[in-house]
Formats: structure tokens, sequence, C-alpha cells
């Protein structure tokens, strides 16, 4: 091998050798520009997710945006904001006043027990009934079945008051009432479907489009009011109220749950 052949080889090897180097350099210097911008994207995804959560944390829920709209109260309706409902015959000189939340299993359980002797009383115009909607578990847990329900039972009262109450009684039925932690109240094809066995609203298209546009969203807002801000020193339900005194069962603290408890306490209230 000649020397001049040596030297070109020895040049063409620092070439393929400096080719080599700037070709890893490159790759080297993308690879770096690769996890830097990978890392610049992860830490703006991570913002744009964080500043998501927040957004949607501060926007209003459906039901803190009702508390905003117009007013629309159903028929059959009294008192202030059209929150006070009384069943019974204006004849009876004493009036029950009932808080009840829909959700609640104390008040299902009641209902399925006493809620008949309750409404033979009414109609035998013993005494007068006012109702107050409570919807504190929604809050206690998280869910809005019971606003939900008593939106729907103000579109019932608007039919009539017999189809809130036979709607009511459906509610708190063994075969429709769900568990307390289960809010399916919060469905409106569910409170249709229930209302689809209570005669007078079978089939009520405007009943069912009143359920659907939350039609009285609003008046079940300012109707729980009426329990969250009551002065009897009522905290939950079922609760019963006569002349400003609560009425109570054989533990002298809870709501009368059987027929008798019932009979015994409201006697005793209405002699009062």
């Amino acid at each position: 091998m000649s020397k001049r052949n040596s030297q070109q080889a020895k040049t063409a090897a620092r070439e393929r050798l400096r080719v080599e180097r700037e070709r890893q350099a490159k790759k080297d210097k993308a690879k770096r520009q690769s996890i830097v911008a990978g890392s610049i994207v992860g830490v703006l995804a991570i913002a744009g997710v964080v500043s998501y959560l927040v957004v949607q944390g501060n926007e209003p829920s459906y039901w803190d945006a009702a508390k905003d709209q117009a007013l629309v109260a159903p028929k059959n309706t009294t008192g202030k904001n059209n929150t006070t409902v009384t069943l019974g015959k204006d004849s009876a000189k004493k009036t029950v006043v009932a808080f009840e939340d829909s959700r609640c299993p104390v008040c299902a359980s009641f209902e399925q027990t006493v809620g008949t002797t309750v409404k033979k009383d009414i109609d035998d115009g013993k005494y007068k009934l006012q109702y107050v909607g409570a919807t504190f578990l929604d809050t206690n847990l998280q869910g809005e079945g019971s606003k939900n329900a008593l939106s729907a039972l103000g579109a019932a009262l608007n039919v009539s008051k017999d189809a809130f109450w036979d709607y009511k009684e459906a509610l708190y039925s063994k075969k429709w009432h769900p568990e307390e932690t289960d809010d399916k109240f919060k469905d409106d094809a569910y409170l249709i479907k229930i209302a689809n066995t209570v005669p007078e609203l079978k089939n009520d298209k405007a009943f069912q489009k009143d359920v659907k546009d939350g039609t009285f969203d609003k008046w079940a807002l300012e109707m729980s009011k009426n329990f969250d801000d009551n002065k009897f020193g009522v905290q939950g339900t079922p609760s019963f109220v006569v002349d400003g005194k609560k009425i109570t069962g054989s533990d002298g603290e809870n709501a009368p749950m059987t027929v008798e408890e019932w009979n015994a306490a409201v006697d005793k209230a209405l002699k009062a």
C-alpha cells in the first residue's frame, strides 16, 4: 500500500467519523428537543386539565342556575311564592303541617304504613294537611332526586290536588321508591314512568312536558326553603306539626310510625 493510499484511507475514515458524530449529535439534539417539547406539552396538558376543572368547579350547576329562573307556580297553591300546599276540607278547624323529602326512606315507610289513614282523616274533615317538601337529602347524599321529584309533584299539583296526592303516594310506594343512596328520582323518564301508574296523570302530555322542561324547578327550590327556614325546630323528615308543636310517637322524639301512634298523637294535638 502506498503512503498516498494510506493517507487517503485515514482521511476517509476521519470524514466518516465526523459525519457519524454530526449525525449522532443531530439525533441527540432532536431527542432533547423532543423531551423538552413533550414536557412542555405535558405541563400544558396538566394546566389545561386543571384549568378545565377549575372552570367546571366555578360554573354553577343546573340547580344553582335554576335559582335565577322566573318563578312558575303550579295551580292549587297559595301563600308566599305560592309554596303553600293545603289538602283537605276548608271546614276542618286544625291543620297538620307535614314535612317530607321525596328521597327519605323513613317518609316512604310512614306513607306505606300510615298514609291511608291520613288520607281518610283529610277526606273526613278531621284536619287539613299542609305539605312542605324538603330537599336536604340531595345535599347530604350529593344528588338531585329530591329537587327533581318535588318539581314533578308541582307538575302533578298543577293537574289537581288528587293527582298530587296519588302521585306522592306512588313515589313512596314499595314498588317505586328507591334506596336512599340511589338517586333514581333525578331521571325524568323514571318519574314519568311512575306517573303513568296514576290514573289522572297517565299519558298526560302536559304533565310530562312540565317534568321534562323543569317548569316548576324554581318553585321546588322555593318550596324547600319552607323546610330550611321553618320555625318549629324541624330538622328531619318525616316531621309533623300542629299548632306550632311537633307531634311524636311513643318515644317522644320521632314522628308516629304506626296507625295507633298516629291516631293517639293527632287526637291529643287536636284537643289541645
